[in-house]
């Protein structure tokens, strides 16, 4: 569904990653799919143009994912 290095923005509201827990005020996270890490249900690993706490990569469905 998504390419390798296409922008897209996450909703990552109630998500833990890296210790991390991002808030319901993070719904537009920019950043760019590295890759595909599940296909049941898809997942994909998107690096953000951002740091939470030196986390910049995390793992989101596709649901919460959304192409620019």
């Amino acid at each position: 569904m998504f390419k390798e290095g296409q922008r897209v923005r996450a909703n990552l509201a109630g998500m833990q990653a890296g210790g991390v827990l991002f808030h319901a005020a993070v719904t537009d996270a920019v950043g760019n799919i590295v890759r595909q890490t599940s296909e049941n249900p898809p997942t994909y690993l998107v690096r953000l143009l951002f740091s939470f706490k030196g986390v910049n990569e995390v793992e989101v469905p596709a649901d919460r994912i959304t192409a620019f």
